[in-house]
């Protein structure tokens, strides 16, 4: 009995002993594993080479008797609830299997995204100059049959600065869809940038060159990114080649950019806005160039800013869905879109705050904001505002004016135009000094025939509406996806472009009837309504016989928005519709007038829909005025009862002091005429454009244009 007990004893000896070499061998293994050294079994601290020796025989031993170990038991737990893995455990060639860590790869450099794409290109060395102590490398690299060169202090960056200047080549195209189809690809992202989480794609470009059925790098055409097509722009090329995209990893435009030039820093220039429209601005500095971008919050701004970086440089901007894409201007085009649309709204949200001690004035309450703003060159940063107002609702008939003295409509971008007319007879005014200094003021200057006055160069007026316009732009718009795919299905497609009328005294639109196309000052008074016609249809008039009016036209040519930007509820469908789509059959226009189509975009911080009742003023301001003017909606006037600034006599008294004073170079040279009404009728290539106008209207069955009572234009001075 006592042998069996010391038996007994000696296997649990050896057991243990066994168990010690195995942990010891374990633990050193996991050491020299991390120092990535050769696999040495050294046995326990101060071992002998006997020791060695038995460690390896017993390394040999467990490997051939490895199913004899299998059933032993697990050992215990270790502190945090993980076990300690045994020896035997993991292949059947090895006793341990280490865990391998996923090795993190930093930025690529256009050095390793060049050879991603394009792999197998060959650097040669082309040259070495300079002094010793300042070498200067040359290294060129040939792609697609182009060669590149670049050079540096060391191989190494010279080979890098071939690399940029390749990916430079391939991406300086006239437009970003050309750049993208030029590589065989084309990113096609509806991408929501009012979203806090933007994935963008893993792939920037390919220099793949397209098979049959794509298009030649340097090809002219363009894409509607419309449902439909559109006259001034090129049908789409059939069976274009698309590439299937990579999955999204969740690249953003700073990840990209940082690809391209490492180490760049973002920094923080503003913040401004309501608080509940809050807007932050951050900037980015590339290559000497300073790149802004705004959003919501500051990683919106920082990737925005990014982009901005990213389109100017390298010519490469994501697509939005088609409905939101930009709809770029026909003619000439100084702006990059989505930058132009960004800044103008910031200008102006801005001045509104500055006008109104920073949103807190109780004449900061409004539904929709509107502004213009001028820019008179290529740099958007030089862009002034020339006139910010709000308002959401027209003149009660009861308070019309047969005296030109109240304001009838009091909607934001109505009352925004109105405020352009004075500021376009402020810039007149400056041409009556005899001042050379206040001459090189003005935006005029006299035509060459001494016949008027026209714009001086690259100047253009760019208009802000807060949401998209009251009426046909408006009462489709919000939230409706698919109809580029599906074709139009809404059970209302027929009222497509229909003549709206606004509601007296409230908000909205309603189809015009055409028992209503005329009314009568009597009939108003009786309690009849007052119709109004829609933003979106005076806009589209905009379109044709110019913002500047009938009586400025005594003076200059038709003048036209190059762009109408909107805050939110931006639709490319839509507003193209409504602002000029629908009344392209127009015949017989003047030969000075045209169908104006100017860029049309949303902004990328779109705005945040406005709850709660519209307050019942609209707000006025324009550059030069000391403070805002503040008019009763109802009465057109304001709370004192003195008429606006803007209103028809105010704006006709100055038309006749100039009229006066540059009879001598007046495009429509008439006498004195003796009322207002007679004043607009004189303008005739004016009135036969807008008389064309209306015919499109009709002709198109999309209803008659309502007008005034005739009284309302019957007064004099």
């Amino acid at each position: 009995m006592d042998s069996l007990v010391t038996q007994d004893k000696r296997q649990e000896e050896a057991v243990a002993q066994s168990k010690g070499h195995k942990e010891s061998t374990c633990y050193i293994y996991q050491i020299l594993q991390r120092t990535h050294c050769k696999l040495l079994f050294l046995g326990n601290t101060g071992s002998s080479s006997t020791d060695v020796k038995e460690n390896r025989n017993w390394y040999n031993l467990v490997s051939k008797k490895r199913s004899a170990t299998e059933d032993a038991p697990l050992p215990k737990r270790v502190a945090g609830g993980r076990r300690k893995r045994t020896l035997e455990e993991g292949h059947k060639h090895s006793v341990y299997r280490p865990k391998k860590h996923k090795k993190e790869s930093g930025p690529k450099n256009a050095l390793m995204q060049l050879n991603e794409i394009k792999p197998g290109l060959q650097y040669t060395l082309l040259s070495q100059t300079g002094p010793v102590h300042a070498p200067v490398f040359e290294m060129t690299v040939e792609v697609n049959g182009q060669l590149f060169k670049g050079s540096g202090p060391t191989k190494k960056k010279a080979k890098l600065d071939t690399a940029e200047k390749a990916l430079h080549a391939f991406l300086q195209f006239p437009n970003t869809s050309e750049a993208h189809m030029s590589t065989g690809r084309t990113l096609s992202i509806h991408t929501d940038f009012t979203s806090d989480l933007m994935d963008l794609p893993n792939m920037l470009f390919a220099f793949e060159t397209p098979p049959p059925g794509g298009i030649a790098p340097n090809s002219n055409c363009s894409f509607s990114p419309l449902g439909t097509e559109h006259p001034f722009l090129p049908s789409p090329v059939p069976h274009l080649f698309q590439a299937p995209l990579p999955p999204a990893s969740g690249k953003n435009p700073v990840m990209i950019l940082n690809e391209l030039r490492m180490g760049l820093k973002y920094d923080f220039v503003s913040e401004s806005g309501e608080n509940h429209a809050k807007n932050f601005v951050v900037s980015v500095t590339v290559d000497g160039q300073n790149f802004q971008g705004s959003g919501r919050n500051k990683r919106l701004a920082k990737a925005r800013a990014a982009q901005a970086a990213l389109c100017s440089l390298y010519n490469m901007q994501l697509e939005q869905a088609p409905s939101q894409q930009p709809i770029p201007r026909e003619g000439l085009q100084l702006h990059l879109p989505q930058l132009l649309a960004d800044t103008v709204a910031r200008l102006v949200v801005d001045k509104f705050g500055q006008l109104t001690e920073n949103f807190t004035s109780p004449h900061a309450r409004r539904k929709v904001l509107a502004g213009v703003v001028m820019t008179t060159g290529e740099e958007v940063k030089e862009a002034q505002v020339i006139c910010v107002s709000t308002g959401t609702k027209c003149i009660n008939g009861e308070y019309m004016s047969d005296r030109g003295l109240a304001l009838n409509d009091c909607h934001a971008e109505i009352v925004a135009r109105r405020s352009l007319i004075r500021y376009l007879y402020s810039q007149l005014e400056h041409l009556l000094s005899n001042n050379d200094e206040e001459h090189q003021q003005s935006i005029f200057s006299r035509c060459d025939d001494q016949q008027g006055f026209r714009l001086k160069e690259k100047i253009q007026f760019h208009l802000y509406i807060s949401t998209s316009p009251c009426g046909d732009a408006r009462i489709f718009s919000p939230h409706e996806a698919g109809v580029e795919d599906q074709g139009d299905r809404h059970p209302n497609r027929k009222a497509r472009g229909q003549l709206r009328t606004k509601i007296e005294s409230g908000e909205g639109t309603i189809p015009v009837n055409s028992s209503e196309a005329v009314q009568t000052w009597d009939g108003v008074l009786q309690g009849e309504r007052l119709l109004t016609m829609s933003c979106s249809d005076k806009i589209a008039r905009w379109n044709v016989v110019g913002f500047q009016g009938s009586l400025m036209s005594y003076f200059t040519q038709p003048i036209y928005f190059s762009s109408i930007i909107l805050g939110s509820l931006y639709h490319a469908d839509h507003l193209s519709r409504a602002m000029y789509q629908r009344i392209t059959d127009m015949e017989n226009l003047p030969p000075s007038f045209t169908l104006n189509r100017p860029l049309l975009s949303g902004i990328s911080n779109a705005e945040a829909r406005q709850p709660g009742k519209a307050p019942n003023f609209s707000v006025n301001w324009m550059v030069g005025d000391q403070s805002l003017e503040v008019i009763n909606a109802t009465t057109g006037k304001d709370d004192m009862g003195r008429p606006s600034r803007l209103c028809k006599h105010a704006l006709y008294s100055r038309w006749i002091r100039l009229h006066s004073q540059l009879s001598s170079s007046l495009r429509i040279r008439t006498i004195r005429p003796i009322s207002y009404q007679a004043a607009k009728q004189g303008a005739g290539e004016y009135h036969s454009a807008k008389q064309a106008l209306l015919r499109a209207f009709y002709r198109a069955g999309l209803g008659a244009w309502v007008k005034k009572p005739a009284e309302h234009d019957q007064f004099t001075l």
